[in-house]
């Protein structure tokens, strides 16, 4: 068990929950708030959609150790909201909910919808209710209920909050205050400790200690046919390494500015299903080349949506003779956002395994002296990885069964 201390609708609250048990679970069996609803428990549907920080998360995929410090926002700390009041009347007036499953996470993602795009057009509804899924209405009723609480709030200006900008969830932006309330509450944000490209300085900030201990982790290994100290000096190299992973680029020079090793900024390109990221940020090596050892690490966050990412990487080279090299690489990485849903065991370990195996023919190839500057993909399709693995296995189940 490990305890937790965070804000939830403005209440301190503290509690023992087991590592793995998600924060909607916490919600509803600890607090009895039963208003965030659980539906596909894959952050897909939405229904289960509250505020951490002040920035719309998915709850069935954030695991309640992960919102500790946090402020945790549920419909229920909307009683008495000016912006959830007129949006709960526009949701009636205008027939927006049936069976009404999906509707709490509905309204917390309208809210967010009028707080921050006040002139939206209907275009900037529908891609913003993306995320939510409902089985009743066809969404017209919904998408009108919107429009119609942003005019009313254009004549009430006194009801709606300041505009606000959307930053990453979980970034804990401010202390609590006496009270009990925090800054988050209110949708006021704070500048955050993930790298960007005007401050390289700003990753020797983030969290790295929870990284290691909250982050999904992966275990690799690969041989290829190279001795040990050609395989060390290309690992040397942040710019060929990051052309061997599909996704990935640097859009900066790298810099020998850190006395323990490299930085440059750099950008990973994800698609799954519908969602497509562009992860902004900044690596930073260090090497122990007495022990052919290294670690990468990485930040940054999406620039089309609140998903943010951290990861670190850790390698170790060895000599089984003197022409070969065996690499152990560990993995650990935390994301938060819509591409939260990516961290789900068996999809993850199906989309690392494609990439290491890329990964590897492509360090061979630049080992080789053969590899065009353009070998590898613009953007990783992890959906498409994914599915391939699923049909491989069915296939392979259909072979057993039918004795091949």
């Amino acid at each position: 068990m490990k305890s937790i201390s965070l804000v939830i609708n403005g209440q301190n609250v503290e509690g023992a929950v087991e590592p793995r048990m998600n924060l909607v679970d916490f919600l509803r069996d600890h607090r009895h708030l039963t208003a965030t609803h659980i539906g596909c428990e894959h952050g897909v549907c939405g229904a289960c959609t509250i505020l951490i920080d002040g920035v719309p998360a998915r709850s069935c995929i954030t695991f309640a150790v992960a919102a500790d410090r946090a402020a945790v926002t549920t419909l229920e700390g909307f009683e008495d909201d000016g912006v959830m009041n007129t949006l709960r009347e526009a949701f009636a007036e205008h027939h927006g909910l049936q069976c009404g499953f999906c509707t709490p996470g509905m309204l917390m993602t309208a809210r967010d919808i009028v707080t921050r795009f006040p002139d939206a057009d209907e275009k900037r509804i529908r891609t913003e209710l993306a995320g939510n899924l409902c089985r009743c209405t066809g969404y017209v009723g919904i998408v009108k209920a919107i429009q119609d609480a942003l005019t009313k709030l254009k004549t009430s200006p006194a009801a709606a909050p300041a505009k606000r900008r959307i930053g990453p969830v979980g970034s804990h932006p401010s202390a609590v205050r006496k009270g009990g309330m925090s800054t988050a509450m209110s949708g006021e944000r704070t500048p955050i400790a993930l790298p960007s490209a005007a401050g390289n300085e700003n990753i020797d900030l983030v969290d790295w200690k929870a990284v290691e201990r909250e982050g999904v982790e992966l275990r690799q290994s690969f041989r290829v046919p190279f001795p040990r100290v050609d395989v060390w000096r290309f690992f040397s190299d942040l710019d060929q390494v990051t052309r061997c992973m599909p996704g990935a680029r640097l859009t900066g020079p790298v810099r020998d500015g850190r006395a323990e090793g490299q930085v440059a900024e750099g950008q990973v390109n994800v698609k799954l299903g519908p969602i497509v990221s562009a992860f902004q940020g900044v690596l930073a090596s260090t090497r122990d080349d007495s022990n052919f050892q290294g670690v990468v690490r990485g930040a940054g966050r999406d620039a089309r949506s609140p998903s943010s990412a951290k990861a670190t990487i850790s390698y170790a080279v060895r000599a089984p003779d003197s022409l070969k090299s065996e690499v152990d690489v560990t993995v650990r990485f935390v994301l938060s956002g819509a591409l939260a849903q990516f961290s789900r065991g068996g999809l993850v370990k199906d989309v690392a395994d494609h990439l290491m195996r890329v990964f590897v023919q492509n360090l061979e190839a630049r080992l080789s002296g053969k590899a065009p500057a353009d070998d590898v993909a613009q953007t990783l399709d992890a959906g498409a990885v994914a599915r391939s693995a699923v049909w491989a296995r069915i296939r392979s189940l259909a072979a057993k069964l039918m004795g091949r």
